[in-house]
């Protein structure tokens, strides 16, 4: 079962078959056994390249499938019987480390015993040290952490052939230059690298002339297709903003949205509206520790919150899957902002061809932002007044499932296959009844329908997860 934070492979491609890359049989057959039916246009741009050795900048948008690009040429390079690190991968924030580290060990099942490791910032020293003394050979991580495992020299890249930088233009928003570099002069001259970015900035041709080695470029537009997100623009007072987020919920009734606003006290104000108007809502900004941050971020992926309220700092790093809705509480001042927050929904391949909703609130204020949106993005806005939005019929808009939170995770040897056999086959739960189940190092989340979270309570209570009674709690 994916990871929540994990994209499912886009279905129903019509790109070149990966029967077409020289990759082994094997591979090959785990590619087909996972849903990955053809390649996306970055993975059939990149991976020739790649594979034959070459250095590469590739700039495509998230949810493009470019962890499997890189993840597909990173594992071509490695050397099973070698256990040492043979490949690093760099990523802005820790979720994203997470979601790249369970992309690769989807598709290192073909071959026996790859061991992936995640390095972060947030979590406790003394774990990733005693398992680097196991050894890995492919480790995934933010840069900073990195850095400081290095100087301690519990992280040795002395057989490392492939270096990935993945969302360079973001590390580099959150001011990671200097710990990148050090990074990258701590790997072996002979190495392949691999550069990846949604933009283009000024950073990144710094980096990759002093870090790669004639790279070969690929880019593809960044902008989704107009078919994929529908966007809407509301005229609304000051007075009315955080008010017209709900009208917009109610009326339309998205499963999953994300809010954006500029600043984090108005992240506050509008779950603080939002919730006394009856949705589940929660904020994410950077007064959270880690451990509330997952927490968040687990039950929004899953689907038991509607709304998720962040600004575009504390959003940084996330790809949540089957997004409906985008709502822009305020316009940004950047149209490039603008585009990242929107190419979040209508997601190329995720749940078939259905339209993601772009959905913005602009003052009088702010229509010059929205005037250089128009002409960076080269569209004509579509207004509609707030008064069309009325409630549609069906009650509260309520999130279809509910988050269990049992205690014990890797450190148990729990796996998702464990927690999905107790629910079905042990207590009898339908499979349809269990969504996404997350396993972290000490804790196991799993979503389940609204309906029966009681009785799965109340039957973890007195039944057992691998031979073994767990405690666990609704969050």
């Amino acid at each position: 079962m994916n990871s929540p934070l994990t994209s499912p492979p886009p279905k129903g491609a019509s790109g070149p078959s990966f029967s077409e890359l020289p990759l082994s049989p094997a591979t090959l057959e785990n590619l087909a056994r996972l849903g990955y039916d053809a390649m996306t246009p970055i993975q059939a741009a990149s991976l020739p390249l790649a594979l034959a050795g070459h250095d590469l900048i590739a700039q495509a948008r998230t949810g493009s499938g470019k962890t499997a690009a890189f993840a597909l040429a990173l594992l071509a390079n490695l050397n099973p019987r070698r256990f040492a690190v043979q490949a690093l991968v760099l990523c802005p924030t820790r979720e994203l480390a997470e979601q790249v580290t369970q992309e690769l060990r989807r598709l290192a099942r073909a071959e026996d015993h790859i061991k992936v490791l995640t390095l972060c910032g947030g979590a406790t020293m003394r774990p990733q040290l005693a398992s680097l003394e196991h050894g890995a050979h492919i480790v995934v991580g933010t840069p900073g952490r990195l850095l400081d495992h290095l100087e301690r020299g519990s992280l040795k890249l002395d057989a490392l052939n492939t270096l990935v930088l993945d969302e360079a233009d973001r590390m580099l928003d959150m001011g990671f230059h200097d710990d990148i570099a050090a990074v990258a002069r701590q790997c072996p001259a002979q190495r392949q690298t691999l550069l990846f970015s949604a933009t283009y900035p000024e950073g990144i041709a710094k980096l990759s002339a002093a870090f790669l080695r004639q790279p070969k470029e690929v880019k593809l537009a960044e902008r989704p297709a107009a078919t994929q997100i529908r966007q809407r623009f509301y005229e609304v007072r000051e007075d009315e903003r955080l008010h017209a987020v709900g009208l917009l919920l109610a009326h339309y009734r998205p499963v999953s949205t994300l809010a954006f606003c500029n600043t984090k006290q108005q992240c506050r104000d509008l779950v603080a509206v939002l919730r006394a108007q009856g949705f589940a809502a929660e904020e994410l900004h950077g007064d959270l520790d880690q451990r509330e941050r997952d927490q968040v971020l687990v039950r929004f992926a899953n689907r038991s919150v509607s709304v998720l309220v962040a600004s575009d700092i504390a959003a940084r790093g996330l790809d949540i899957a089957q997004l409906e809705a985008v709502v822009n509480v305020d316009i940004s001042p950047d149209p490039a902002t603008h585009t990242h927050r929107i190419g979040r929904t209508g997601r190329m391949g995720e749940g078939g061809s259905a339209d993601g909703w772009a959905f913005s609130l602009a003052s009088l204020d702010e229509m010059g932002r929205v005037g250089a949106i128009e002409q960076a993005l080269a569209f004509a806005s579509e207004w509609q007044p707030l008064a069309s939005l009325v409630p549609a019929a069906g009650g509260p808009l309520l999130p279809p499932m509910q988050t269990v939170q049992i205690v014990g995770g890797r450190k148990e040897k729990i796996r998702p296959g464990d927690v999905l056999g107790a629910l079905t086959k042990d207590m009898g739960f339908a499979g349809a009844q269990i969504g996404k189940i997350n396993v972290n190092e000490f804790s196991t989340y799993v979503a389940v329908a609204r309906e029966i979270a009681p009785a799965v309570l109340k039957k973890l209570a007195s039944g057992k997860v691998k031979g073994k009674t767990v405690k666990a709690r609704l969050l």
